[in-house]
Parts: C-alpha cells; sequence; structure tokens
C-alpha cells in the first residue's frame, strides 16, 4: 500500500511534500479513510471525543512515519502509543520492523546469570513542597537473580556481530525501573530484558528504525512526574474558602459583650468629661 502511494505521489517511500497541493491532497483522502474506520486506534479514528480534523491530523503523522521506516501504516497506528505526550513504539513492533526490514539477521538474545544482586543502591527522586528532592536508598536483592541480557545480530553479507549494551537486573535496580510501582521487571524478567535489550540494540546499530522514538516499556520506567505549580489554584481556592468560620450558635458571643461594654464605658466617660467641661465654664475664675 505504501509503495502504490508513493508512486502515485511521486515520491520516493522516505518523502512527504506536506506543501504541495496535489500531494496533500492525495494524503488527506487517504487519512479519512483511515479515520472512518473501526479497526484503527481510537486516536486515530473519528468520534464524539475525537473530532475529524484531530482524527485526519494524527492519520497523516502516523502514515508519514510509516513511509520514513517502509512499515504499514495500519501497523504503525496499531504500535505507537502516547506515553507523557510523546510517541513511543511497541517493543515488538520494533523487534518486527528490525527482523523484517532486510539489513539484518533476526535478533537473537544472550542471557546469562551473574549470580546474586545482593544489596545495590540507588537514587530516588521525589517532588516535596514543590521542589526536586533525591535520596540514596538500598534495594536487598540477596534472593534476586542478577539476570545479563544481550541483544545481537548480523549486517547481511558480513560475518560481524553486532550486540547492544548490556542489560541486567541490578541495571534496572540502579536506575529504579525494576522497584517501580506496577513493574513487569518482577514478574515478567526475562521479556523485559529482552525489549529492553532490543531498544538497546537498535539505538546503536540502527536508529534510523526508531526515528529516536523510545519503546513504550522504556519510556514508562524512565516517566518522571512532572512539578506542577499550584500556586494559582491555592490562592484561588484560599480566596473562595479563606474567609469562611464555623460559628458555634450555642457559645456567648463574648466579643460582641465586650465591646459592647466598651463602647458603654467610652460613652459614659464621654458624658461625664462633658458635664465637667459646662461645670468649669459656669465657675468665674478669682471667687
Amino acid at each position: 500500500m505504501t509503495q502504490d502511494i508513493t508512486k502515485q505521489l511521486s515520491l520516493p517511500p522516505t518523502q512527504f511534500n506536506y506543501f504541495d497541493g496535489e500531494q496533500f491532497a492525495v494524503m488527506q483522502r487517504l487519512c479519512n479513510m483511515f479515520a472512518s474506520s473501526d479497526l484503527v486506534p481510537d486516536r486515530y479514528r473519528v468520534s464524539d471525543k475525537n473530532p475529524e480534523k484531530k482524527a485526519v491530523a494524527n492519520c497523516m503523522i502516523a502514515i508519514e512515519t510509516a513511509m520514513r521506516i517502509g512499515a504499514s501504516p495500519l501497523m504503525v497506528m496499531q504500535n505507537m502509543d502516547i506515553i507523557q505526550g510523546k510517541p513511543s513504539w511497541s517493543s515488538k513492533f520494533l523487534i518486527g520492523t528490525i527482523n523484517t526490514c532486510g539489513r539484518f539477521s533476526q535478533l537473537k538474545y544472550k542471557i546469562e546469570n551473574l549470580g546474586k544482586v545482593g544489596k545495590v543502591e540507588y537514587l530516588e527522586t521525589k517532588w516535596v513542597g514543590g521542589q526536586k528532592q533525591t535520596s540514596k536508598l538500598t534495594f536487598d536483592g540477596t534472593n534476586v537473580d542478577n539476570l545479563q541480557c544481550i541483544a545481537y545480530a548480523n549486517e547481511k553479507g558480513s560475518d560481524t556481530v553486532l550486540e547492544s549494551s548490556e542489560v541486567s537486573i541490578k541495571l534496572a535496580i540502579q536506575e529504579g525501573w525494576y522497584q517501580k510501582v506496577g513493574s513487569k521487571w518482577p514478574t515478567m524478567t526475562k521479556k523485559m530484558l529482552m525489549y529492553r535489550a532490543a531498544s538497546f540494540w537498535t539505538n546503536e546499530h540502527a536508529p534510523e528504525l526508531s526515528l529516536g522514538m523510545k519503546t513504550v516499556e522504556e519510556a514508562n520506567d524512565i516517566e518522571d512526574i512532572d512539578f506542577e505549580d499550584v500556586s494559582d489554584r491555592v490562592k484561588k481556592e484560599v480566596k473562595q474558602h479563606g474567609n469562611k468560620k464555623v460559628v458555634n450558635m450555642d457559645e456567648e458571643p463574648l466579643t460582641q459583650t465586650t465591646d459592647n461594654n466598651a463602647a458603654t464605658d467610652k460613652g459614659n466617660g464621654a458624658e461625664a468629661e462633658q458635664v465637667n467641661n459646662q461645670t468649669s465654664e459656669k465657675e468665674e475664675p478669682g471667687f
């Protein structure tokens, strides 16, 4: 399908000119077809929550991405997720792209047990009072096997083995992936090792296949919670609720009584002063 489109656009499969009116019209018709299908994910399909303009725009970006890596547009839509506003690949899709690109042999993995992890120090970062604070913690991995995985493949026509950087459980702990809440590392250890090794291999030997994007699993592991400035929201809440006070009607209004007594005393003092002044005016000096 991609070859037919690019042939019609008279462009190589890695290029699309957004500023050419004819090419844009052809691409827009194709995007409208995908946006009307039930086979594409929600972000590419027209619905009440996803207006047509937004769905068509998402489809166009996905198709342009598919043209760049020579993949099926539908497969790109099915395997590209958005994590924290950034597009990310499914690890399975990335591995499949490597295996079918025709440049390399099948991606394989070497998994080795290096013994027990032991106690590992790692850094944990949290937001406290609007500031980022880092603390050093210790992970007790005395009963955890330190498995290490390396992904490797041969370039077609060459005997040179292309290997990824080592990925181990100890590394996952040091980076905070293993102990993160909801992490799949403790339960799907070998699969997570292979997924991460494949991502490392692609970044090191064929970054053009991933277009520089991380995998979904990688993005979830390194996802950080951004600081949220809530000062405006706090000011608004203070303005709305700050002057409200719960009053117990059973208690005596001590403050009001005291104020009234003070006012009465002040009034009496003023009257006494007025009488004294009048008396002084009536007295004649010298007699």
